[in-house]
């Protein structure tokens, strides 16, 4: 499976009927995006619990009002199917209103960072 797409999609659904926190297991990758979510205003806070093998990450959900910040996400970058944009080819996702999520050799950045950067890198996901 996909652990990008299942991390964005458990986050997505927990929004959607209001828990207040998503659990998630553990690894970089998934605690970088995380953290980069969490930077963006999508995340309240990101959590490591546990030991050795057992460990998840808790991510607290943020709202405003009631609504979820997180309306929808759709993965680029598949299994199946790598996307990779250069620093050219970066472009406001909803007219500025949405976020690119793109793992760079700088690590996992948003669009205006890698633009900033002067970076490209592989897709993984719009969140908006």
């Amino acid at each position: 499976m996909d652990p990008i797409a299942d991390m964005i999609i458990q986050i997505k659904n927990a929004s959607k009927i209001g828990r207040p926190a998503v659990i998630v297991p553990y690894s970089k990758l998934r605690s970088s995006v995380a953290h980069v979510l969490m930077h963006e205003g999508y995340l309240v806070s990101v959590n490591r619990k546990g030991k050795k093998e057992k460990k998840v990450l808790e991510l607290g959900i943020a709202y405003d009002n009631g609504t979820p910040r997180l309306l929808n996400v759709r993965r680029i970058s598949k299994l199946s199917r790598r996307v990779y944009t250069g620093v050219r080819d970066l472009k406001p996702v909803r007219q500025g209103h949405g976020r690119l999520i793109l793992s760079t050799p700088k690590g996992i950045l948003t669009g205006e960072q890698a633009r900033k950067e002067r970076v490209g890198g592989e897709a993984l996901f719009e969140i908006w």
